[in-house]
């Protein structure tokens, strides 16, 4: 018989491990009255040594005025993959070119690419899939 604490690190570990994959910053598993919910944190890691280097990022006090920020040209959801079940179009660590689409807010039923302001290396996705947005909120930082 395997421990419940057993079977909850095991469950743990594989959602960080679909974050890893996805790119995506959160995920939360529900069954019954029982949920886990694992993050990525926009700061550095303290612990863990699943986090690869190019993902510890020091926090920044102000997102919006990092220049690299990218942020919403509009009101709407966003989408890190072209659709469900898709690659990510990047994740932390990724090179971009300026130009290249980095996610899609959806606004009133229309898939709008938000390209990357400059090129460099993505070191924070501040979004997660599916989630709604704010006309300039930050989605992500290049560097």
């Amino acid at each position: 018989m395997v421990a419940s604490s057993d079977l909850d690190k095991d469950l743990i570990r594989e959602l960080a491990g679909l974050l890893d994959e996805t790119g995506l910053t959160e995920i939360e598993w529900t069954h019954g009255e029982r949920t886990v919910r694992v993050a990525r944190q926009s700061g550095p890691v303290v612990a863990g040594a699943a986090a690869a280097p190019a993902e510890v990022t020091p926090p920044t006090s102000d997102p919006a005025s990092h220049p690299g920020a990218v942020l919403s040209p509009m009101v709407g959801t966003a989408y890190v993959a072209s659709e469900p079940g898709a690659a990510p179009f990047v994740q932390v660590g990724s090179q971009v070119s300026e130009g290249q689409t980095v996610l899609i807010v959806e606004a009133m039923k229309t898939m709008n690419p938000i390209p990357a302001p400059k090129s460099g290396t993505i070191r924070q996705i501040l979004v997660s899939d599916g989630v709604p947005v704010e006309y300039g909120e930050v989605l992500m930082i290049i560097e």
